[in-house]
């Protein structure tokens, strides 16, 4: 079995006094949170970041306290895991990284949380929501 791990992060911003979720819409086809994989030497808050900065041309700060895993398996012998962080940006305007990214969307709780193709990551970003709430 071969293991992978990838790190992203829920990404909120506040504007006009709503809260608004990030999400991508993948040349894949999916919609789904920022992550990537793990690159030799860096930590997890180092993958998101660096991923997040990738994706989306976004510098975001992470909020301690809140780190969310979910484990699949992408294609047979292959098993991945992936950790989520939270993280807010200061701005919503991003650039997608086009070879990944077909699209991003700033999306209040229901929207975003609809628009998620997978369980896991809506599992992920509720829990975000509700740590976020506390």
């Amino acid at each position: 079995m071969v293991h992978e791990k990838s790190c992203g992060a829920a990404i909120y911003a506040t504007q006009n006094g709503q809260t608004l979720w990030l999400v991508e819409h993948m040349r894949q086809g999916h919609t789904s949170l920022c992550k990537g994989h793990v690159e030799a030497g860096e930590t997890e808050h180092d993958t998101a970041a660096r991923e997040i900065r990738e994706e989306t041309a976004l510098a975001v700060a992470f909020l301690d306290g809140f780190r969310e895993t979910i484990e699949y398996s992408p294609d047979p012998g292959i098993m991945k895991e992936v950790v989520f962080f939270l993280a807010r940006a200061e701005r919503t305007d991003t650039v997608p990284q086009p070879e990944e990214v077909a699209s991003t969307a700033w999306l209040p709780f229901d929207e975003a949380l609809a628009a998620l193709t997978y369980p896991d990551d809506r599992r992920v970003l509720t829990a975000a929501k509700a740590f976020l709430s506390d």
